[in-house]
């Protein structure tokens, strides 16, 4: 009993549990918590019951759905947007440069306050700001072009989803212009009304080995050294000019704006992100809460713009066009939202074919900033958008007194002088444009009719002009100067009927020359009047007339009643009366006519020379560097894409049947779908 009592006393001093009494007789120590005779555990077996629990939570959370994560994270965003804003207010203390927050450019200007002014040398000094703003875009050369059917409204979307871009919310939306949406199967280098890139379509060169080009007659075709020189110092003043071009923020809030930017900038995040129902609805809430801010109504308009872009609705553009108006007209604005409103509108007019309105538009904008060169130069590119190039030139006349230097104004002003034919004083302001390498001025147009006007006044550096237009894009070789086409059509000067594959056609001419015949020489008999002269100025000397019963695809008029019989002819062949891109013409040139040498406009015909009065010797035509002579009853296949000229030197007239016919390698998706010439 003693050695019993001294055990448990024993065990007591040393604080150690006293062995439990299991059921088989065995005896273990008690663990932790064991004194009122429970279970023990150890600390592991916990940690493991709480990590299943944890584990069965988040499966019961996600499966269930018991979190709206997505509610969770919009608050997240809210409270970042929030507190974005709150900073912004407190910072809005410190903004110098007056365009209602504190950007950069604040930033910019605090530190140069605070630390030591550097010296500038010229390799450190930014280009100057100019007065457009960024929203300035650069003016491509304009000249008018063919009326093109701009029946529908089908834009190209500047921003395509998930491409979205991020810029400041008061900044100046400047997506370029727009052009028409190209179709499946087009691959036209013309797109749109107005447009003014003449960049050609390049033939697809993968497939076939490029063929050497013939050398012309009357010069080299390749530039010299010089002109290799003055070609890298265009693209140096080119790349000056974009230097130029990048300006300063625009100040688009006054006052009232300022008062309410956080829901203009709302309002326009929600524009930037695509969501333009709810971005119409925000600015439309705030111009109808302050109807006197510029920059709420200038976003409706904006928005306006893009849903119309969405929505290919001419309705919606006409809306904004109003609405940049309304924005333009109100008290207080900014110059710089004046200038992009104003500019904007006259853009979204000129698509529209509202080429008064954008005049008007120009014109208000001029008066507005007298001291822009760049928008005079607009002005008349509008004027000449309109057809009138007398308005044009005098607008280029002033641009030219105040700044003799400025290449746009020269290479427009030179097109006007050419087109009143004053060849040789249009050619200095045509070359000096071009050399200039200023915005607007790389155009096919100005390299075509510099060339032009140099062939006619004898001057062989003519083709060196044309080879720098084909290395710039614009031509498709030194002979081929076109400049609308389609990519990748078969390209050479003289065809013969079973190439075209309008074999028939051409049998259908050459049997029945003698019915075309007489039904032409009866009408030059009778009215006479009918055989109109050439008015394209293509004639160095002569006299040159022609009576048209196509054009466009179309019959003109009452054409077709001097020669009934000739036309049931060819109203078998749609590819030629269906042709929107040419014409069928009879075409009676008289002795001593000389035709200077000269493209048409596209690729995308051939052109059909049925001889009928053919004198002899003295009627030629060459084409590239090979001339043929015409024949009675027979006929010739050239394409007028590539440069050809006329002589006439025989006794009497010539009378020929011109029929053009569409290209036979284009599909006949094309044929329906490209805009006339």
């Amino acid at each position: 009993m003693a050695q019993k009592k001294n055990s448990k006393t024993h065990n007591k001093r040393d604080g150690r549990p006293a062995p439990v009494e299991h059921k088989n007789g065995k005896r273990a120590e008690a663990g932790p918590g064991a004194a009122d005779g429970g279970p023990r555990f150890s600390m592991f077996t916990w940690l493991v019951v709480v990590a299943l629990l944890g584990v069965w939570s988040s499966v019961a959370v996600f499966y269930f759905d018991i979190v709206d994560y997505d509610r969770v994270l919009a608050r997240a965003q809210e409270f970042r947007m929030n507190f974005s804003e709150v900073l912004q207010g407190k910072l809005a203390a410190y903004d110098t440069d007056g365009d209602g927050d504190f950007d950069v450019e604040d930033a910019k200007v605090l530190l140069e306050k605070t630390s030591k002014p550097e010296v500038e040398t010229p390799t450190q000094r930014a280009p100057e700001p100019e007065e457009d703003g960024p929203g300035a875009e650069e003016t491509s050369a304009a000249v008018p072009l063919p009326p093109l059917d701009d029946s529908h409204f089908v834009p190209d979307d500047p921003t395509e989803p998930g491409q979205r871009y991020e810029e400041e919310p008061g900044s100046i939306d400047t997506t370029g212009v727009l052009v028409e949406e190209n179709q499946p199967e087009e691959t036209e280098g013309e797109s749109g009304r107005y447009q003014t890139s003449s960049k050609l379509s390049q033939e697809a060169e993968a497939e076939k080995p490029p063929k050497a080009e013939p050398e012309p007659q009357t010069g080299s075709t390749r530039p010299t050294e010089s002109r290799q020189a003055a070609d890298g110092a265009a693209e140096k003043a080119a790349e000056e000019q974009k230097d130029k071009a990048k300006k300063k923020k625009p100040k688009l809030l006054n006052k009232i704006d300022k008062s309410i930017k956080s829901e203009i900038d709302a309002a326009e995040r929600l524009r930037k992100k695509g969501n333009l129902d709810l971005a119409l609805k925000a600015f439309d809430s705030l111009v109808q809460q302050h109807p006197l801010s510029p920059r709420a109504r200038y976003g409706k308009a904006q928005v306006q713009d893009d849903l119309a872009d969405k929505l290919r609705s001419n309705d919606l553009l006409q809306s904004a066009i109003n609405t940049y108006g309304e924005a333009a007209e109100l008290p207080d604005v900014t110059s710089d939202l004046l200038r992009a409103a104003l500019k904007r509108r006259a853009e979204r007019q000129q698509f529209l074919g509202r080429m008064r309105g954008s005049l008007a538009t120009l014109q208000k904008l001029v008066n507005a900033f007298p001291d822009d060169v760049g928008l005079r130069n607009d002005l008349g590119v509008a004027h000449l958008l309109l057809g009138d190039n007398k308005g044009a030139k005098k607008v280029y006349e002033e641009v030219l007194a105040v700044a003799p230097s400025n290449g746009f104004a020269k290479v427009h002003y030179g097109f006007i002088l050419k087109a009143e034919n004053k060849i040789a004083e249009s050619i200095p302001y045509l070359r000096e444009g071009l050399e200039s390498g200023e915005p607007g001025t790389d155009d096919g147009r100005f390299y075509f009719h510099l060339g032009d006007a140099l062939q006619r006044v004898g001057d062989d550096s003519a083709y060196q002009w044309y080879e720098r237009g084909h290395q710039r894009g614009h031509f498709a070789s030194v002979w081929q100067r076109s400049l609308y086409n389609v990519e990748g059509l078969k390209a050479q000067p003289w065809w013969t009927p079973q190439e075209t594959g309008y074999v028939d056609l051409v049998r259908m001419l050459e049997r029945n020359w003698k019915t075309i015949r007489d039904e032409a020489l009866a009408v030059m008999d009778r009215s006479r009047g009918r055989f109109l002269p050439e008015e394209e100025n293509l004639r160095e000397k002569g006299e040159w007339g022609q009576y048209t019963l196509w054009q466009q695809g179309k019959r003109v008029g009452n054409a077709c009643q001097g020669v009934p019989k000739t036309c049931a002819l060819m109203e078998r062949f749609p590819e030629a009366t269906g042709c929107k891109r040419g014409q069928i013409k009879f075409s009676v040139m008289q002795p001593g006519t000389h035709v200077w040498p000269h493209t048409g406009p596209t690729n995308c015909r051939l052109r059909m020379h049925l001889g009928l009065v053919i004198p002899a010797p003295g009627c030629r035509i060459r084409c590239t560097d090979q001339t043929r002579e015409w024949e009675e009853g027979k006929v010739l296949i050239f394409d007028d894409s590539f440069e050809h000229e006329v002589w006439q030197d025989a006794d009497s007239y010539r009378l020929i049947f011109i029929v053009d016919v569409w290209h036979p390698e284009l599909s006949q998706y094309q044929r329906q779908t490209l805009s006339p010439i």
